[in-house]
């Protein structure tokens, strides 16, 4: 029996921008390719994300989903990363913001839950707020209030603001993360894999949240959950290899796949 990939393949440029509305796009990349020393782990990627909408990425361990994302925010740049091609927020380049002022507009919430072990419910979702110089109380308070409200968590931890962010279960420190996130009033937000650690309830919840923020922020999900991706995302960008091998609209993509290798993946062939 033939090996299913037997070679990397190189793939003709597909054309990432064509459907999607170019009056609604919040993010483009153009040509971008990611270094760490002298490894490659992105190859020409180009893709446009609309404006409130959610963009999956999907794809093997070891494909560059989650360095694409961190890309996007600059983060790669914290491990050492280099990057070429062009990344544009608003039509402006990211290379030209301040890491920290663009990251205030690229949120990110990562794989496991990371609230800040000594402090507080409250003082993690206000971190941010205190960073950028903000002592109002009345300010904060209430800030924190519509985090928390827009993480769907405020009625769970309402009356326990002062305990340890690490001090309530997993998928309820994920939406801490979250409202830690939303706080400093982002417009993108990037999620890397912000469910794979999470029960399935708190899955499902994450999943919802996710749905509801889209009215309000253009959110780009990593995920290895096919069923995710398509119960969650718009749009699906398939990567492989470091290479953008399919991009469309996500019933589209799961059901009538233009490329073999993402009809592959998707349903289970290799991965």
């Amino acid at each position: 029996m033939k090996p299913l990939i037997t070679q990397h393949v190189k793939h003709e440029p597909i054309n990432s921008f064509s459907a999607v509305d170019k009056l609604d796009v919040k993010i483009t990349a153009q040509n971008v390719n990611a270094y760490f020393g002298k490894t490659r782990a992105l190859k020409d990627v180009s893709l446009a994300f609309p404006s409130r909408r959610v963009v999956a990425i999907i794809g093997p361990s070891g494909c560059g989903k989650s360095t694409f994302l961190r890309c996007v925010n600059r983060m790669h740049e914290v491990a050492g990363g280099t990057m070429t091609g062009d990344i544009m927020l608003d039509g402006e380049n990211i290379q030209a913001y301040d890491p920290v002022l663009l990251r205030r507009r690229v949120g990110m919430v990562f794989q496991k839950p990371n609230p800040f072990p000594t402090m507080s419910i409250f003082d993690n979702v206000a971190a941010g707020l205190r960073l950028n110089g903000m002592r109002d109380r009345r300010v904060l308070a209430e800030t924190v209030e519509r985090s928390l409200r827009r993480a769907a968590l405020w009625d769970e931890v309402k009356d326990s603001l002062q305990k340890s962010g690490t001090s309530i279960s997993g998928g309820q420190q994920q939406r801490l993360c979250i409202a830690r996130a939303l706080a400093v009033d982002p417009e993108v937000l990037l999620m890397d894999e912000p469910a794979s650690a999470l029960d399935p309830i708190s899955t499902a919840k994450i999943e919802e949240l996710i749905y509801q923020l889209k009215e309000n922020y253009t959110i780009v999900i990593v995920t290895h959950n096919m069923q995710q991706a398509a119960r969650v995302s718009d749009r699906t960008a398939f990567f492989y290899l470091g290479e953008l091998i399919e991009y469309d609209e996500t019933k589209k993509m799961f059901t009538t796949p233009e490329k073999k290798q993402t009809e592959e993946y998707i349903t289970g062939r290799f991965g």
